[in-house]
């Protein structure tokens, strides 16, 4: 199973709303052949909680045009790592310092990547 054209619509959609609000490390992964409740995950740092929070509201933002609402949200509150659930789509955006302590690209290393533009992947490192 791959996923759905919607959930890597959203993905990149995701990930472009990140990279205009800068934020870097951003890759997406194909999850379906190992989760049952979703598609896809988006990962993306910044490296404060201020920007944190502006790039959930990018996000937020970006996929309320498409007609997406999360169906949860965790972690607001601290700013370190925001849990953006699409049902769809996974959207972790972490403090920089979690990123780097959590790696969850080492939990998902087997899973496809999802092609992300140039605009995203060029971005700020």
């Amino acid at each position: 199973m791959t996923a759905t054209d919607r959930a890597k619509g959203l993905a990149v959609a995701a990930a472009e709303a990140a990279s205009d609000k800068l934020a870097h490390d951003i890759v997406a992964y194909d999850v379906s052949d190992v989760f049952v409740i979703t598609d896809a995950f988006v990962l993306a740092s910044a490296p404060t909680d201020r920007q944190v929070r502006a790039i959930v509201d990018g996000i937020e933002e970006r996929l309320m045009e498409l007609g997406a609402k999360p169906a949860r949200r965790e972690g607001e509150q601290e700013g370190r790592w925001v849990l953006l659930d699409y049902l769809d789509i996974v959207v972790h955006v972490q403090h920089s310092e979690e990123r780097e302590f959590y790696l969850l690209e080492k939990l998902w290393k087997d899973c496809p990547r999802i092609e992300l533009p140039e605009t995203v992947t060029g971005s700020r490192v």
